[in-house]
């Protein structure tokens, strides 16, 4: 987990977000390694956690070329790499819609689909930008017990959901998505029996009806999916992976491939010592004391946090002069890149001045 000695941070400024290229493709390799020998037509790795085209290059070098992402920018950045196949995996409303459709029109090397779980929305994806020439590719959104978008395989208009697609000849029926974003069990055996429950819900479902393609599985569980089924895979968080997932999955091994760089810039009071790592640097929706971890502090606690300010208890607080370097594992390294306009390239010990956008932070 912990990074090592590296050299030069006192050319960067902070706080800022740094990225090891070396971890990130030893993460790829792995993921590749886990979906199999048909990972070219098994994986779609989610963009929402990077949104760097310099990762999503990384992962297009090594063969995959299908991928998830959950707003119109990180589906357009994907397509100027020229991406193969992506699926916009939250349900467009609004003038998401009309963007989408643009997006069909612009790219038109790239096949684009997205998600629906009410026929009121086919309705308006089919008249708003459906064409019978090039019907608009939809999944049917999938809610196996996670209870924030999608329809269950119980609830009785999910047949006529699918008819009504079938029906509207400016759209096409896709497959499903399933996200199990719900199942965080640290045991791998409660987590595996989580998975199975949802595996024979979807097995009684499509027992009697063809489905092109089913998504399952986010980074916890894709691994199990890869066993019991020959589905797509829709891994996002491993491909930098985070002090929450390492601490919680220890027996998947992703390395950890991000880290936050800080610096004290402040000795308050005593025991005190305070760094400019706040809200708009680190994800806060955790509970304070658990939303980045410092590897190099010992005895310490996290008393405070403002926008720019980040307050630290430690009986060693004289050790940490003003400007002195920390580095820090965000809990959720997700909503913490989106903070981040670019994040500083570090090869191995050694930082270099390479920076990578992190160009699709932007929703639109």
């Amino acid at each position: 987990m912990n990074w090592p000695n590296i050299e030069g941070l006192e050319m960067i400024s902070s706080p800022a977000l740094l990225v090891d290229p070396q971890r990130i493709s030893t993460n790829i390799d792995q993921m590749i390694q886990i979906a199999g020998d048909d990972f070219k037509e098994r994986l779609r790795p989610h963009l929402k956690t990077h949104k760097m085209s310099k990762v999503t290059q990384l992962q297009i070098d090594k063969g995959i070329n299908k991928f998830k992402s959950a707003t119109i920018s990180e589906t357009k950045m994907a397509a100027q790499l020229q991406a193969k196949d992506i699926l916009l995996a939250y349900q467009p409303v609004g003038p998401n819609i009309n963007k989408l459709g643009k997006l069909i029109d612009n790219f038109p090397d790239s096949s684009f689909a997205t998600i629906v779980d009410n026929i009121e929305s086919v309705k308006r994806i089919a008249s708003e930008i459906g064409n019978i020439s090039n019907p608009v590719r939809l999944f049917i959104d999938i809610n196996c017990g996670m209870n924030r978008t999608g329809i269950s395989f119980n609830d009785r208009l999910l047949d006529p959901l699918r008819e009504w697609i079938e029906k509207e000849p400016r759209v096409t029926f896709s497959g499903l998505h399933i996200y199990d974003g719900h199942l965080h069990q640290p045991e791998l055996k409660n987590r595996r029996g989580s998975v199975i429950k949802i595996n024979n819900s979807i097995k009684d479902y499509i027992n009697l009806k063809t489905i092109p393609e089913i998504v399952v599985g986010g980074s916890p569980t894709f691994g199990l999916w890869a066993e019991l089924t020959n589905w797509s895979l829709s891994p996002g968080t491993v491909l930098l992976w985070d002090q929450g997932y390492a601490k919680a999955f220890p027996d998947l091994g992703f390395s950890i491939a991000a880290c936050l760089l800080t610096r004290v810039i402040s000795r308050p009071g005593k025991d005190l010592i305070c760094v400019d790592l706040g809200h708009k640097s680190v994800a806060a929706e955790n509970p304070l004391h658990d939303r980045v971890f410092f590897p190099h502090l010992h005895d310490y606690e996290i008393i405070g946090q403002s926008e720019e300010h980040l307050v630290i208890k430690t009986q060693h607080s004289e050790e940490y002069e003003p400007g002195q370097v920390l580095l820090g594992f965000p809990k959720h390294i997700c909503p913490t890149v989106a903070l981040h306009n670019q994040v500083s390239v570090i090869n191995g010990d050694i930082t270099s001045s390479e920076t990578w956008e992190v160009n699709a932070r932007d929703r639109v």
